[in-house]
């Protein structure tokens, strides 16, 4: 697919960047810029494989702007791989989970740019753009124990990272709820936290003003109704430990 603009001001600017997912067994995963004036700011921009095709496509996309945060969701490789690369080879800061910033330097993170890995705390931020700002809201056990969400107030997109994935279906916008939770449950039962997690990520979600859900991997949900169903759905999933028996299996 090609770059898919999920909103245009003129001065603000929400993008999905085009799927350079490479088949075979790495799973797909989606990158996201927000361009504001002449700040920008990219989310979970993937591993080796995708990196020099998603440091072109946003080089593409950020035209005067300059790259000022790379925000990690949390500590995956398929979110934070190739980060050594792209603080490299830009100034940027790179934000992740203040639990992970001495884990994620195990993915070969240089001496000489450590200093621009950042942890955010556990209460999430008001994290500047330009002359915005994007907030940076907890959503911790959805799936990772420090994870977090970005919510842009201009476009009001929620950027959910794993929380919305979903797997194998041949479309980028979500048009059909109800046929579309198949390419959901099974990823939400095996690595969601458990129903408690989902329902305070639910009476969040509903405090905000939100016109698209931008998932991590998969398809978005666009629009106030499609984002309810999303919201009712996650409110009410049983996943994770919910499903538990009363012991482990020993193999025999």
């Amino acid at each position: 697919m090609p770059n898919t603009v999920l909103f245009d001001s003129g001065n603000h600017k929400n993008v999905l960047l085009e799927d350079f997912s490479t088949g075979g067994l790495a799973v797909q995963a989606n990158q996201h810029l927000i361009v504001h004036g002449s700040s920008a700011m990219i989310l979970d921009p993937g591993g080796h494989k995708v990196y020099s095709k998603v440091m072109s496509a946003t080089k593409g996309v950020l035209g005067a702007a300059k790259l000022d945060i790379i925000f990690l969701s949390h500590q995956d490789p398929d979110i934070v791989a190739a980060v050594n690369g792209w603080l490299m080879t830009t100034d940027a800061m790179a934000y992740v989970s203040q639990l992970w910033t001495r884990f994620v330097p195990h993915f070969g993170v240089d001496r000489l740019v450590e200093d621009r890995l950042k942890g955010i705390p556990d209460e999430g931020m008001k994290m500047p753009l330009g002359d915005g700002h994007v907030l940076v809201i907890p959503a911790h056990f959805l799936h990772s124990c420090g994870n977090f969400q970005v919510y842009d107030p201009v476009s009001k997109i929620l950027y959910t990272g794993d929380l919305g994935a979903s797997l194998e279906q041949d479309y980028t916008e979500v048009t059909d709820f109800e046929a579309h939770r198949r390419f959901m449950e099974g990823f939400h039962r095996r690595y969601m936290a458990g129903n408690r997690a989902m329902k305070v990520w639910a009476r969040t979600a509903r405090k905000l003003d939100i016109e698209v859900i931008c998932p991590q991997h998969g398809a978005y949900f666009r629009g106030k109704e499609m984002v309810k169903r999303f919201i009712d759905w996650a409110d009410d999933f049983a996943c994770g430990p919910d499903l538990l028996a009363d012991e482990y299996a020993i193999p025999s």
